[in-house]
C-alpha cells in the first residue's frame, strides 16, 4: 500500500513539474497581429495597451499580462487572446461610452454643483459598473458631509445607437440629518450643557434655523473631538480620551450625537527646568525660572506647556538666536505628578528655495504668501514656518491647510502648501425680548471678498428705543504690512425723549488699523468723523435745550487689550484687560472719553469659577458742558437690581447720566448644585455700580455706590435661550428705580 502511495505521489509531481514547465519553456514568437471587435479604439492603441509588439518571444504568461493590461484600460468589456503559427489573435468587445451624465431630483445649486463636480469626471470615458458603484459611493459620503444621511440613489442608463449611453441618476435627498440631542457618556466631571459649549456640533432648536452646525457632519465631529480632547487635557485631565462617537437615529430621522468620555485622573505639575544643549549662552533664561516655580502644584494643562514654549520661542527669536527652537519632553510620576524638561535643539541651516501653494482655486495665492513669516530665500525656520501656518489657519477661510517639507541638497528646502476651501459667506440673525426691551439683530458676512482675504461685516440692531446699522470692510493684511486696515459706515437713531428728554441721529465713518504688538498684546487705531443730529423736547432741561442743533466730529481712536484668557469663550482661568481712548482732532464739541475694562477668571474646581469684572468710562468736555448724547450710563448687565438707565443724576424728571461710570461685578458658579439638571447654570453675584458728576450743576451729583446680590440662571430651553435674575438692591439712592426680577429670551446667530 505504502509503494503504490509513493507511485501516485511521483507521478503528481511530474505532472505539476510538467505544467509548470510548459508554462515556462512553451514560447512564440510574434510574426503579425489580427484584431477584431475594436471600433472606437483604433489597432495601433490595442497593441500598445496590450504592450507587446512583433518579434516579441511571448510565453504563456505573457499573454496573460497582455489580457490582463487590456482589461485595466476599462475600455473593453471582453478581451480574448491567442497565438497560432505566430499569429496573435485579439478579440474585443468595447465598453461603450458615457456620452452624458443626468442628475435628477436636486434643486439646491450648492448640492447640485458638489455632485456635478463628482460626476463630469465620467463623460466620455467608458461604461464601467464597478467605477458607477465607486462614484455612488462618492456621491452618498459627499452627501453625508453636507447632513443628508437618508439619500435614495437610483442609476440607470439610456442606450445610444453608436455604443454611448446616457447615465442618469435619480436622487431623491431625503430630510436633512439633524442632530436632535447631543449626549455625553462617562462625563462625571463637567455639567453637559458645558461640554456642549465646547464642541462646534449644535442641537436643532427652533431658534438656530440659520446655523449649519446643527446637521451631523463628520468633518465637524472631528474637530469636536479635537476640542473636547483639548478642553479635559487643559484642566489637567491628562489621559483623557474621546473613546468614540455615534449617531443613532431617532424615530422623527434625526440624530442623537454621542460623545463617549474617559477623562481618568487629574495630574500636576510637578518639576519644570530648561536645559541648555546648545552652544548658544543664553543667560537671561533664568526669569523663567519663576514662572516654573509659579507652576509647579499646579493642575496640568497642555495650553500652559505650549504658551510657555511660544514665549521661549519668541524670546529666542528676539535676541536674533534663529536656528534654536524650544521643545519639551514630559514624565510622568507617581502620584499624578508630571515632570517638564524644556531643551533647545539646533536647527540646520537651510535655505527656502521654493514655497509652493495648491487648493486655492478661489483665493488669491498672495493672500496666503503675504502671511507667511517665511518667505523664499530666508533661512528655514521650523518656529516661525508653524506660526506662518496657523496664521493662515486663523484667516478662517478654509478648512484645512497641510504642508511637506523635501530638500533636494544640504543647503535648500522646498515647502508645499495646500488648502482645501470652505464656503466663507454667513447670514445671521437673532431675536430677544425681556425686562429690558426687546431687540432684532441680522446681518451678512463674508471673509473672502473676490478671493482676496477681504471681510465684509454689514449688520442691523433694532431694539425699543434705537436702531443702528454698520457695514464694515477689513483687509486683515494690507499691503503685506502684518496689519489689518479697516473702514467702516454706520448710522443710528436712538430716542430718549421719555426718560432724557432727546434724540438723536448720528451717521459717519471710519478708518483704522489693528495688529498684534506682541504675544497676546494687540492695538488699535481709529481716525473717524460723525454728523450728528439732536433734537429735545419741550420738556427737557434749559442745558439740554441748548445743545439742540448739528455736530461735527473728527475723532483719533486707540486701544490696547491685553488677553491672557485659557479660552475665549467661557473662559475659566485667566484675564483680559482693555483700555480705549477717544481724542477730538476737529469737534464741534471737544471732549475726551476713555473706556477700562478687566475680567478675571480662576478656578478653584471643575465647576467652581470664581470671575471678576471691571467697568469704568470717562467723558470730559476741554471747553464747555458734555452733550447730553455722549454722557455715560452703566450698562444694564452690570448692574442688576436696577432698571436699565435709571440710577444717577436727575434733572427734573430725566435721567441724564454722569461724567463717570464705574462697575464691578463678582460671580460665581455652584458646583454640581444642578448637575442633574444639565440646562441650566446658576450662578451667585454681588454687583457695585455708580454714575457721578454732572459738569453743569454740581448739585445733581451722585456719589453713592449701588449695589445688589443675588442669583441667576441660565436656562437653554426648548423655546431658546432663557435668563433669569433675582437681585436684592443692598444700596441705592431716593431717585433709582429699582427691579428685583429680570429676564431675557433669545440669542444671536
Amino acid at each position: 500500500m505504502k509503494n503504490k502511495l509513493k507511485v501516485i505521489n511521483i507521478n503528481i509531481i511530474i505532472i505539476l513539474l510538467n505544467f509548470f514547465i510548459y508554462q515556462n519553456v512553451f514560447s512564440e514568437i510574434i510574426k503579425n497581429f489580427e484584431i477584431k471587435g475594436n471600433f472606437r479604439v483604433s489597432n495601433e492603441t490595442v497593441i500598445m495597451f496590450s504592450n507587446l509588439k512583433i518579434g516579441d518571444n511571448v510565453t504563456k504568461n505573457d499573454l496573460n499580462e497582455a489580457l490582463k493590461n487590456l482589461y485595466y484600460t476599462d475600455y473593453f468589456k471582453d478581451v480574448s487572446i491567442s497565438l497560432e503559427d505566430g499569429y496573435l489573435k485579439i478579440v474585443l468587445i468595447e465598453n461603450p461610452i458615457i456620452q452624458s451624465v443626468e442628475i435628477k431630483g436636486v434643486k439646491q445649486n450648492n448640492i447640485y454643483e458638489k455632485i456635478r463636480d463628482i460626476t463630469i469626471k465620467l463623460e466620455k470615458y467608458p461604461f464601467v459598473e464597478n467605477q458607477i458603484n465607486d462614484q455612488v459611493s462618492l456621491i452618498k459620503n459627499t452627501l453625508k458631509s453636507n447632513g443628508y444621511y437618508f439619500v435614495d440613489l437610483k442609476t440607470s442608463i439610456s442606450i445610444n445607437d453608436n455604443n454611448t449611453v446616457d447615465l442618469i441618476y435619480d436622487i431623491n435627498l431625503g430630510e436633512i440629518a439633524k442632530i436632535k440631542k447631543i449626549s455625553f457618556i462617562g462625563n462625571k466631571i463637567f455639567r453637559d450643557n458645558t461640554l456642549r459649549n465646547v464642541v462646534i456640533s449644535e442641537e436643532s432648536k427652533f431658534w438656530k434655523f440659520l446655523s449649519n452646525n446643527k446637521f451631523l457632519d463628520k468633518n465637524r465631529i472631528s474637530a469636536d473631538l479635537t476640542r473636547l480632547n483639548n478642553f479635559y487635557k487643559n484642566r489637567g485631565y491628562y489621559n483623557a480620551k474621546i473613546k468614540s462617537t455615534t449617531g443613532i437615529i431617532t424615530e422623527d430621522k434625526q440624530f442623537e450625537l454621542i460623545f463617549n468620555i474617559n477623562a481618568g485622573e487629574k495630574f500636576f505639575f510637578d518639576n519644570l527646568e530648561i536645559a541648555n544643549t546648545t552652544n548658544y549662552s543664553i543667560d537671561s533664561l533664568k526669569k523663567f525660572q519663576k514662572k516654573f516655580k509659579d507652576l509647579k502644584g499646579q493642575k496640568y494643562s497642555k495650553k500652559i506647556i505650549n504658551n510657555l514654549i511660544d514665549d521661549l520661542n519668541q524670546f529666542i527669536l528676539r535676541n536674533d538666536f534663529t536656528l534654536i527652537n524650544a521643545k519639551f519632553d514630559e514624565t510622568i510620576k507617581e502620584n499624578n505628578k508630571i515632570d517638564i524638561n524644556i531643551f533647545f535643539d539646533e536647527l540646520d541651516q537651510k535655505i527656502v528655495e521654493r514655497i509652493n501653494i495648491f487648493g486655492n482655486f478661489i483665493t488669491d495665492e498672495k493672500v496666503i504668501r503675504n502671511t507667511l513669516i517665511v518667505d523664499e530665500g530666508d533661512v528655514y525656520n521650523d518656529v516661525l514656518f508653524n506660526k506662518s501656518i496657523q496664521k493662515v489657519k486663523a484667516k478662517n477661510i478654509f478648512k484645512s491647510v497641510n504642508y511637506e517639507t523635501s530638500s533636494s541638497d544640504d543647503l535648500s528646502k522646498t515647502i508645499d502648501i495646500t488648502v482645501e476651501e470652505k464656503p466663507t459667506g454667513e447670514l445671521f440673525a437673532g431675536a430677544g425680548t425681556g425686562t429690558t426691551g426687546t431687540s432684532f439683530t441680522a446681518g451678512i458676512k463674508e471673509k473672502n471678498y473676490l478671493g482676496l482675504g477681504i471681510k465684509l461685516d454689514t449688520n442691523l440692531v433694532v431694539s425699543d428705543d434705537s436702531i443702528k446699522g454698520r457695514f464694515l470692510v477689513t483687509n486683515p493684511n494690507y499691503n503685506n504690512s502684518d496689519k489689518s486696515i479697516k473702514t467702516s459706515i454706520e448710522s443710528s437713531t436712538s430716542d430718549f425723549m421719555s426718560t432724557s428728554g432727546y434724540k438723536t441721529s448720528r451717521t459717519g465713518f471710519s478708518i483704522g488699523t489693528e495688529f498684534e504688538q506682541k504675544n497676546d498684546l494687540f492695538v488699535n487705531l481709529e481716525l473717524s468723523n460723525f454728523y450728528e443730529d439732536l433734537e429735545t423736547t419741550s420738556s427737557a432741561t434749559d442745558i439740554v435745550k441748548k445743545q439742540e442743533g448739528n455736530y461735527i466730529e473728527n475723532l483719533l481712536m486707540y486701544s490696547i487689550k491685553y488677553n491672557r484668557l485659557d479660552q475665549d469663550f467661557q473662559p475659566t482661568d485667566g484675564f483680559i484687560t482693555n483700555f480705549s481712548q477717544s481724542l477730538p482732532v476737529y469737534s464741534d464739541d471737544l471732549s475726551i472719553e476713555n473706556i477700562f475694562t478687566s475680567s478675571l477668571y480662576h478656578s478653584l474646581g471643575d465647576n467652581l469659577i470664581l470671575s471678576a469684572n471691571y467697568f469704568l468710562k470717562t467723558i470730559n468736555s476741554l471747553e464747555d458742558n458734555v452733550r447730553i448724547s455722549k454722557r455715560v450710563f452703566v450698562p444694564s448687565r452690570r448692574l442688576r437690581g436696577f432698571e436699565n438707565g435709571k440710577i444717577g443724576p436727575k434733572d427734573g424728571s430725566q435721567y441724564i447720566g454722569g461724567n463717570y461710570a464705574t462697575a464691578l461685578n463678582l460671580n460665581t458658579t455652584f458646583p454640581n448644585v444642578l448637575f442633574e439638571k444639565e440646562n441650566l447654570d446658576l450662578n451667585f453675584f454681588i454687583d457695585m455700580a455708580n454714575v457721578w458728576e454732572v459738569d453743569y450743576n454740581n448739585s445733581l451729583d451722585s456719589n453713592k455706590i449701588r449695589s445688589s446680590t443675588g442669583l441667576a440662571v441660565n436656562w437653554f430651553s426648548a423655546i431658546g435661550p432663557l435668563t433669569f435674575s433675582y437681585a436684592i438692591p443692598l444700596t441705592d439712592s431716593d431717585t433709582d428705580v429699582t427691579e428685583s426680577f429680570r429676564f431675557q429670551i433669545g440669542t444671536s446667530f
